[in-house]
């Protein structure tokens, strides 16, 4: 992992240009802390298949961005995300919990 995870300073990423100039709602917030994941969630879509396409376009941007910045090829990357996540998904190495936030 690298150091800078381990800071105790946060490090956001930037809100996207288009949210800056038209609006938008945050659903999604991901954040390693101390090598563990913690989510933030907002149910944004009436049905539950639209997180399968958010979850598949984000893929994508995951393969670009590690062509684009590693030896890998999309193609590569995106096998490379999709297996694990099926391994995921059929046995998670951590399910996680669910906790609500007022």
């Amino acid at each position: 992992m690298d150091p800078e995870n381990r800071s105790p300073e946060f490090h956001a990423l930037h809100v996207p240009p288009e949210a800056i100039e038209n609006g938008g709602i945050e659903i999604v917030r991901a954040v390693i802390v101390e090598g563990e994941l913690h989510i933030s969630l907002r149910r944004a879509f009436d049905e539950p298949e639209s997180w399968g396409v958010l979850l598949a376009d984000l893929t994508r941007h995951i393969g670009r961005m590690f062509a684009a910045e590693s030896a890998l090829t999309e193609d590569h990357a995106l096998a490379r995300v999709r297996a694990v996540y099926e391994s995921e998904m059929e046995s998670p190495t951590d399910p996680g919990t669910t906790r609500a936030i007022s």
